[in-house]
């Protein structure tokens, strides 16, 4: 599954990295809770969030994800935009909740990962 498939399967709205949609991605998680990303997430591709900080931004960065999607309409500042931007991660948001977001995307055969 690429990016885009994840944007049409969310109806998602790209935000930034519109060029880097075409990665290849395995996995996904959702959580708010940017210190059990840190803890518990390992080789994730996508997070899924509501929480709309700089924070997300460094949080996915260091773990190496592709792209953040903000759930409920959410959307970043610019500022948030340009740090994802110079750290290549594409950003998109969904009007979808976290569970029915999560839900979707684990219909169409994304996973969590080793820890599920």
């Amino acid at each position: 599954m690429t990016i885009h498939d994840v944007k049409e399967i969310l109806n998602c709205e790209i935000l930034c990295g519109e060029d880097d949609c075409d990665q290849e991605i395995q996995t996904a998680c959702g959580s708010d809770m940017m210190s059990d990303v840190l803890a518990f997430v390992k080789d994730q591709s996508i997070l899924l969030t509501g929480l709309v900080n700089p924070q997300v931004i460094r949080t996915a960065d260091m773990m190496d994800m592709l792209c953040v999607i903000f759930v409920r309409g959410k959307t970043p500042d610019e500022d948030m935009i340009n740090l994802a931007r110079q750290r290549g991660i594409v950003l998109m948001n969904t009007q979808l909740r976290m569970f029915s977001a999560c839900g979707k995307l684990w219909e169409n055969g994304l996973r969590g990962g080793p820890r599920e």
